[in-house]
């Protein structure tokens, strides 16, 4: 069983402990790797300041986004993530509480994978990670992280 890496970008501490239990798996070796702000998330992908170490930063095979942000907000960071030619093979799902028809439209533009609205109810938040997990793992082929 490979491990795979995802990297949440969110700035709420109980979204981020909701997201790690909801998507907890015995059957896939899983790490969560966090970043709580926009700007810190690209010295995490870019390996820069804190993060050069590739121990503390190894590449994501998925990213959850979420758009509301301090500093470089979601909709930045998607921008950049996806005009990077080294960054944009990695799947970004949108994780957000905005149903607002522009920001979906906008982060469908700039590349975003998915685009999800959590759920308010926990039970129904877990099933769409599971399912989100189960997609992303388990039926869809993603790339090979390079060395």
């Amino acid at each position: 069983m490979s491990t795979r890496h995802i990297l949440l970008i969110e700035d709420s501490d109980e979204d981020v402990t909701a997201m790690v239990r909801g998507m907890h798996r015995k059957d896939l070796d899983v790490v969560f790797n966090r970043c709580m702000t926009g700007d810190q998330a690209l010295d995490y992908l870019y390996q820069r300041g804190r993060y050069s170490d590739v121990t503390r930063a190894p590449r994501p095979n998925l990213i959850l986004l979420d758009l509301n942000l301090p500093g470089t907000d979601g909709r930045s960071l998607l921008a950049v993530i996806k005009d990077d030619e080294e960054l944009k093979s990695i799947p970004v799902v949108v994780l957000t509480t905005s149903n607002n028809p522009q920001d979906i439209a906008t982060c469908y533009r700039r590349g975003a994978n998915s685009y999800q609205i959590k759920p308010v109810d926990y039970a129904r938040f877990r099933q769409s990670l599971q399912t989100m997990i189960d997609y992303w793992f388990q039926t869809a082929t993603l790339p090979d992280t390079p060395d």
